[in-house]
């Protein structure tokens, strides 16, 4: 008799949570997803992906208003933005198997930690990392422009053998699905890697109302977008985390590649929604300073931000 095939739980189901989501149903996967305003139009019309790699697919989908409704999931993706992450673990208990491996799908320091705490001890905690430019079109819609690879590290819980078993497993499932997706033996220095891009992007973005093309042709952000990444990567250094030579420079060079793209912290502030100010620049600059770095630029872009932030929220 064949195995079963993990029941995966899919918390968040926005862009992120709703484009890997899908890709794993497709697959065959027995994929549940939670959602909040765009239940009942899921519900009734399923998920829409738009993807320039992947056509265009349309499939009904097995869509819940409540984490308590879930079947016990062996896997739960966690798509939300880390700015919620203090409502979700009540919903990932809820949804959770005994021994359910939990993997934050989300940018920036920290977020692990910040969830441990509220999470049972039996559960694993894994990051992902995604690389991918996708967005939501509208309710129950999303557009797929390029990229796609989501990375898995091993955070903490009951494993014996650090994880790695359970982040391979984890990575197979994405491969079954067509996604690229590699094991990470230092999670640390991975979001440390990841925030090489998103620190210059995701702020610019939201600062200058600039999507990537404009950015990248202007002489004047060229060189802040460069300045700013050489500041992650000594930030990263000083936290023990050397990363690999070149990187910042590979990632600009992937960036004039890409198609013309609005990072999600723009989008964000266009829907007057929180920014993940706290784990994409508050929590590395901390991270830094006790190491004894100060990154000037990094703390003017936050401090720009959180104005920007505040004054968003208070209109």
């Amino acid at each position: 008799m064949a195995p079963r095939k993990p029941r995966i739980g899919i918390i968040g189901s926005g862009a992120i949570g709703g484009f890997y989501g899908l890709m794993l149903a497709r697959a065959g996967f027995d994929v549940h997803f939670l959602l909040r305003s765009e239940y009942a139009v899921v519900r009734e019309q399923g998920l829409k992906l738009d993807s320039a790699l992947h056509g265009t697919l349309q499939m009904p989908v097995q869509a819940y208003a409540s984490a308590a409704d879930m079947p016990p999931c062996d896997w739960l993706l966690v798509g939300a933005k880390a700015t919620s992450n203090a409502e979700l673990a009540p919903l990932i208990v809820q949804a959770a198997a005994a021994d359910a491996k939990i993997v934050l799908l989300q940018n920036g320091l920290g977020v692990e930690e910040q969830l441990r705490p509220a999470l049972p001890d039996n559960l694993h905690l894994l990051g992902g990392l995604c690389f991918i430019c996708v967005n939501r079109q509208g309710p129950g819609e999303i557009r797929h422009q390029a990229l796609g690879a989501v990375n898995l590290g091993y955070h903490s819980g009951p494993a014996r053998d650090g994880g790695a078993a359970i982040v391979e497993e984890g990575a197979g499932l994405f491969r079954a699905a067509g996604i690229d997706s590699q094991a990470m033996p230092n999670l640390a220095q991975a979001r440390w890697q990841k925030l090489v891009w998103n620190v210059p992007y995701n702020g610019l973005s939201v600062l200058l109302g600039a999507s990537t093309a404009p950015l990248m042709a202007d002489a004047d952000t060229r060189d802040l977008i460069q300045a700013l990444m050489a500041e992650v990567v000594e930030g990263a250094a000083a936290c023990g985390h050397v990363l690999p030579e070149g990187y910042a420079e590979h990632l600009f060079r992937i960036t004039e590649k890409m198609p013309d793209y609005w990072p999600s912290m723009y989008h964000d502030h266009a829907q007057q929604r929180p920014l993940e100010l706290q784990a994409i620049y508050h929590e590395p600059l901390k991270q830094a300073r006790a190491a004894g770095c100060n990154l000037p630029r990094m703390h003017m872009l936050y401090q720009s931000l959180a104005f920007i932030d505040r004054a968003n929220r208070a209109g």
